[in-house]
Protein backbone atom coordinates (compact mmCIF):
# COMPACT_ATOMS: atom_id res chain seq x y z
CA UNK A 1 0.00 0.00 0.00
CA UNK A 2 1.33 3.50 -0.86
CA UNK A 3 2.55 6.02 2.36
CA UNK A 4 -0.23 9.12 2.82
CA UNK A 5 1.94 11.40 1.39
CA UNK A 6 2.04 9.51 -2.25
CA UNK A 7 -1.78 8.66 -2.23
CA UNK A 8 -2.41 12.14 -1.52
CA UNK A 9 -0.02 13.33 -4.40
CA UNK A 10 -1.80 10.91 -6.54
CA UNK A 11 -4.91 12.31 -5.44
CA UNK A 12 -3.91 16.08 -6.27
CA UNK A 13 -2.73 14.78 -9.52
CA UNK A 14 -5.89 13.11 -10.45
CA UNK A 15 -8.39 15.75 -9.57
CA UNK A 16 -5.82 18.55 -11.42
CA UNK A 17 -5.98 16.02 -14.87
CA UNK A 18 -9.40 14.63 -14.93
CA UNK A 19 -11.50 16.49 -12.64
CA UNK A 20 -14.41 18.50 -13.86
CA UNK A 21 -14.19 22.33 -13.15
CA UNK A 22 -17.11 24.48 -12.20
CA UNK A 23 -18.43 27.15 -10.09
CA UNK A 24 -19.77 26.40 -6.76
CA UNK A 25 -22.73 28.58 -6.57
CA UNK A 26 -22.16 29.20 -2.92
CA UNK A 27 -18.82 30.32 -2.58
CA UNK A 28 -18.61 31.90 -5.93
CA UNK A 29 -15.21 30.13 -6.29
CA UNK A 30 -14.21 27.43 -9.49
CA UNK A 31 -13.10 23.89 -8.49
CA UNK A 32 -12.17 21.17 -9.67
CA UNK A 33 -13.45 18.09 -8.22
CA UNK A 34 -14.21 14.09 -8.40
CA UNK A 35 -16.31 12.02 -6.40
CA UNK A 36 -15.68 8.98 -4.72
CA UNK A 37 -11.96 9.30 -3.86
CA UNK A 38 -10.81 7.04 -0.66
CA UNK A 39 -7.35 7.16 0.86
CA UNK A 40 -5.95 4.27 3.21
CA UNK A 41 -3.83 4.52 6.26
CA UNK A 42 -3.00 0.55 6.60
CA UNK A 43 -1.66 0.96 10.64
CA UNK A 44 -1.94 4.38 12.13
CA UNK A 45 0.76 3.62 15.37
CA UNK A 46 3.02 2.80 13.08
CA UNK A 47 2.91 5.01 10.08
CA UNK A 48 0.77 8.19 11.30
CA UNK A 49 -0.95 9.66 7.62
CA UNK A 50 0.16 13.15 8.80
CA UNK A 51 1.05 14.88 5.61
CA UNK A 52 4.66 15.70 4.72
CA UNK A 53 4.37 17.18 1.59
CA UNK A 54 4.11 20.85 3.20
CA UNK A 55 3.64 21.53 6.98
CA UNK A 56 0.60 20.85 8.86
CA UNK A 57 0.31 22.37 12.25
CA UNK A 58 0.03 19.46 14.51
CA UNK A 59 -1.75 21.76 17.81
CA UNK A 60 -4.29 22.32 15.39
CA UNK A 61 -5.65 18.98 14.59
CA UNK A 62 -4.52 17.54 18.39
CA UNK A 63 -6.46 19.72 20.44
CA UNK A 64 -9.95 19.92 18.19
CA UNK A 65 -9.76 16.00 18.31
CA UNK A 66 -9.45 16.74 22.20
CA UNK A 67 -11.88 18.99 22.23
CA UNK A 68 -14.20 17.09 19.95
CA UNK A 69 -14.17 14.04 22.88
CA UNK A 70 -15.41 16.97 25.22
CA UNK A 71 -17.80 17.19 23.80
CA UNK A 72 -18.11 20.94 23.67
CA UNK A 73 -19.63 23.64 21.28
CA UNK A 74 -18.14 26.06 22.55
CA UNK A 75 -14.44 26.83 21.62
CA UNK A 76 -14.16 28.99 24.82
CA UNK A 77 -14.22 26.05 26.69
CA UNK A 78 -10.95 24.60 26.04
CA UNK A 79 -10.17 24.70 22.23
CA UNK A 80 -9.37 28.55 21.85
CA UNK A 81 -6.10 28.04 24.12
CA UNK A 82 -4.84 26.34 21.67
CA UNK A 83 -6.35 27.55 18.23
CA UNK A 84 -9.14 29.40 16.76
CA UNK A 85 -9.73 27.24 14.09
CA UNK A 86 -13.75 27.34 14.40
CA UNK A 87 -13.72 31.16 14.92
CA UNK A 88 -15.30 32.05 11.47
CA UNK A 89 -18.15 29.12 12.54
CA UNK A 90 -19.01 30.45 16.23
CA UNK A 91 -22.23 32.67 16.53
CA UNK A 92 -22.88 35.88 18.35
CA UNK A 93 -23.34 33.25 21.96
CA UNK A 94 -20.02 31.70 21.16
CA UNK A 95 -21.40 28.38 19.92
CA UNK A 96 -20.97 26.08 16.94
CA UNK A 97 -23.98 24.88 16.60
CA UNK A 98 -23.14 21.79 14.59
CA UNK A 99 -19.73 20.80 16.40
CA UNK A 100 -18.91 17.68 15.98
CA UNK A 101 -18.27 16.59 19.53
CA UNK A 102 -21.46 18.25 20.38
CA UNK A 103 -23.00 16.49 18.06
CA UNK A 104 -21.43 12.79 18.58
CA UNK A 105 -22.12 13.39 22.71
CA UNK A 106 -25.01 15.62 23.46
CA UNK A 107 -27.27 16.27 20.23
CA UNK A 108 -29.36 13.25 19.87
CA UNK A 109 -30.15 12.85 23.29
CA UNK A 110 -27.24 9.99 24.38
CA UNK A 111 -23.67 9.61 23.47
CA UNK A 112 -22.73 8.16 20.67
CA UNK A 113 -19.21 7.53 21.74
CA UNK A 114 -19.39 6.18 25.52
CA UNK A 115 -22.22 3.81 23.77
CA UNK A 116 -19.67 3.21 21.04
CA UNK A 117 -16.79 2.25 23.38
CA UNK A 118 -19.67 -0.31 25.88
CA UNK A 119 -20.78 -1.44 22.50
CA UNK A 120 -17.42 -2.96 21.30
CA UNK A 121 -16.56 -4.18 24.97
CA UNK A 122 -19.78 -6.03 25.03
CA UNK A 123 -19.40 -7.56 21.55
CA UNK A 124 -16.42 -6.85 19.97
CA UNK A 125 -17.37 -8.48 17.15
CA UNK A 126 -19.65 -5.62 16.05
CA UNK A 127 -20.71 -4.54 13.30
CA UNK A 128 -23.01 -1.81 14.36
CA UNK A 129 -20.15 0.36 15.85
CA UNK A 130 -21.77 3.69 13.67
CA UNK A 131 -21.52 7.41 14.88
CA UNK A 132 -23.21 10.11 13.31
CA UNK A 133 -23.14 13.92 13.01
CA UNK A 134 -25.55 14.48 10.28
CA UNK A 135 -28.83 15.42 11.45
CA UNK A 136 -31.58 15.09 8.88
CA UNK A 137 -34.07 17.50 10.65
CA UNK A 138 -31.56 20.66 10.41
CA UNK A 139 -28.77 20.04 7.86
CA UNK A 140 -28.70 19.73 4.34
CA UNK A 141 -31.92 18.81 2.68
CA UNK A 142 -34.18 19.89 5.66
CA UNK A 143 -32.64 23.79 6.09
CA UNK A 144 -33.81 24.86 2.62
CA UNK A 145 -30.90 27.23 2.34
CA UNK A 146 -27.30 26.41 1.92
CA UNK A 147 -25.33 27.04 5.04
CA UNK A 148 -21.49 26.83 5.99
CA UNK A 149 -21.59 25.37 9.07
CA UNK A 150 -23.18 21.90 8.59
CA UNK A 151 -20.92 18.49 9.21
CA UNK A 152 -18.08 17.61 6.48
CA UNK A 153 -16.92 14.51 7.63
CA UNK A 154 -20.99 13.18 8.90
CA UNK A 155 -20.23 9.08 10.08
CA UNK A 156 -17.60 6.53 10.64
CA UNK A 157 -17.95 3.42 11.68
CA UNK A 158 -15.68 1.28 14.03
CA UNK A 159 -14.88 -2.11 14.27
CA UNK A 160 -12.23 -4.55 15.33
CA UNK A 161 -11.13 -7.37 13.42
CA UNK A 162 -8.06 -9.52 14.32
CA UNK A 163 -7.57 -7.68 17.71
CA UNK A 164 -6.93 -4.35 15.72
CA UNK A 165 -9.47 -1.28 15.73
CA UNK A 166 -10.24 0.33 12.17
CA UNK A 167 -12.22 3.75 11.67
CA UNK A 168 -14.07 4.39 7.98
CA UNK A 169 -15.09 7.70 8.00
CA UNK A 170 -17.50 9.28 5.27
CA UNK A 171 -16.86 13.24 4.38
CA UNK A 172 -19.38 14.33 2.02
CA UNK A 173 -17.24 17.44 0.58
CA UNK A 174 -13.86 18.14 1.47
CA UNK A 175 -11.27 20.55 0.56
CA UNK A 176 -8.31 18.59 -0.49
CA UNK A 177 -5.80 21.28 0.00
CA UNK A 178 -6.35 22.31 3.52
CA UNK A 179 -9.14 20.18 4.85
CA UNK A 180 -8.19 16.94 3.81
CA UNK A 181 -4.83 16.61 5.21
CA UNK A 182 -6.24 18.01 8.87
CA UNK A 183 -9.02 15.78 8.98
CA UNK A 184 -6.99 12.94 8.42
CA UNK A 185 -4.85 13.24 11.27
CA UNK A 186 -7.52 14.03 13.62
CA UNK A 187 -9.51 11.05 13.15
CA UNK A 188 -6.69 8.66 12.91
CA UNK A 189 -5.78 10.17 16.52
CA UNK A 190 -9.01 9.88 17.09
CA UNK A 191 -8.46 6.13 16.05
CA UNK A 192 -5.50 5.81 18.39
CA UNK A 193 -7.33 7.21 21.18
CA UNK A 194 -10.63 4.60 20.98
CA UNK A 195 -8.23 1.89 20.60
CA UNK A 196 -6.30 2.58 23.67
CA UNK A 197 -9.32 2.78 25.70
CA UNK A 198 -10.57 -0.38 24.42
CA UNK A 199 -7.39 -2.37 24.84
CA UNK A 200 -6.61 -3.34 21.06
CA UNK A 201 -4.06 -2.21 18.63
CA UNK A 202 -4.73 0.37 16.77
CA UNK A 203 -5.51 -0.50 12.52
CA UNK A 204 -6.47 0.82 9.40
CA UNK A 205 -8.26 4.58 8.94
CA UNK A 206 -9.95 5.09 6.11
CA UNK A 207 -11.29 8.32 4.59
CA UNK A 208 -14.02 8.22 1.77
CA UNK A 209 -14.57 11.96 -0.06
CA UNK A 210 -17.99 12.34 -1.62
CA UNK A 211 -16.71 15.38 -3.48
CA UNK A 212 -12.76 15.72 -3.64
CA UNK A 213 -12.32 19.16 -4.87
CA UNK A 214 -9.22 21.80 -5.35
CA UNK A 215 -10.42 25.52 -5.03
CA UNK A 216 -8.95 28.14 -7.99
CA UNK A 217 -7.27 29.97 -5.32
CA UNK A 218 -5.19 26.48 -4.22
CA UNK A 219 -4.56 25.71 -8.12
CA UNK A 220 -0.75 26.46 -7.83
CA UNK A 221 -0.41 24.97 -4.38
CA UNK A 222 -1.36 21.90 -5.12
CA UNK A 223 1.24 21.89 -8.61
CA UNK A 224 3.57 22.30 -6.18
CA UNK A 225 2.81 19.27 -4.14
CA UNK A 226 2.37 16.82 -7.24
CA UNK A 227 5.69 17.96 -7.69
CA UNK A 228 7.92 17.08 -4.51
CA UNK A 229 9.02 13.61 -4.17
CA UNK A 230 7.67 12.17 -0.93
CA UNK A 231 10.89 11.07 1.39
CA UNK A 232 9.55 11.53 5.11
CA UNK A 233 10.38 8.51 7.26
CA UNK A 234 7.27 7.10 9.23
CA UNK A 235 5.79 9.21 12.09
CA UNK A 236 4.83 6.40 15.09
CA UNK A 237 1.79 7.36 17.65
CA UNK A 238 1.85 5.68 20.70
CA UNK A 239 -1.19 6.71 22.51
CA UNK A 240 -1.45 6.92 26.29
CA UNK A 241 -4.40 4.24 27.81
CA UNK A 242 -5.80 6.65 29.97
CA UNK A 243 -5.90 9.00 26.67
CA UNK A 244 -9.85 8.24 26.24
CA UNK A 245 -10.64 9.52 29.72
CA UNK A 246 -8.33 12.56 29.87
CA UNK A 247 -9.72 13.74 26.75
CA UNK A 248 -13.11 13.55 27.59
CA UNK A 249 -12.33 15.70 30.39
CA UNK A 250 -10.64 18.27 28.51
CA UNK A 251 -7.05 17.59 30.13
CA UNK A 252 -4.86 20.39 28.50
CA UNK A 253 -1.68 17.99 29.18
CA UNK A 254 -2.70 15.67 27.31
CA UNK A 255 -2.62 17.99 24.15
CA UNK A 256 1.03 18.67 24.74
CA UNK A 257 1.97 15.18 24.67
CA UNK A 258 0.63 14.58 22.11
CA UNK A 259 1.93 17.29 20.12
CA UNK A 260 5.22 16.82 21.54
CA UNK A 261 5.56 13.10 20.51
CA UNK A 262 4.15 14.12 17.07
CA UNK A 263 6.55 17.01 16.70
CA UNK A 264 9.78 15.37 17.71
CA UNK A 265 9.25 13.07 14.39
CA UNK A 266 7.66 15.57 11.78
CA UNK A 267 10.26 16.94 9.39
CA UNK A 268 8.07 18.86 6.33
CA UNK A 269 8.99 19.71 3.64
CA UNK A 270 8.85 23.71 2.91
CA UNK A 271 5.61 25.74 4.35
CA UNK A 272 3.10 26.25 1.20
CA UNK A 273 2.55 30.44 2.46
CA UNK A 274 -0.83 31.81 1.61
CA UNK A 275 -3.38 29.40 1.94
CA UNK A 276 -6.22 30.30 2.61
CA UNK A 277 -9.89 28.71 3.62
CA UNK A 278 -12.84 29.54 1.02
CA UNK A 279 -15.90 29.89 3.52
Amino acid sequence: MPTFDEQYRELLRAIVADGTEERNQRTGHLTRALPGMTLVATDVAADFPLLTLRRIPINLFVAEQVWFLTGERMPDHFLNQFTRIWADFTNVAGVVSAAYGYRWRRHFGRDQISDLVTLLERDPSSRQGVVIAWDPATDGLASGVQRKNVPCPYTFTVNIIGGRLNLHSVVRSNDVLLGLPHDVAGFALLLGILAARLGVQPGKYTHSVSHAHIYDIHYAAAQTMIDRVPAHPPITLRVPADAFDRASAGDTQLVVELVDQLTTQYHPQPTIKGLKIVL
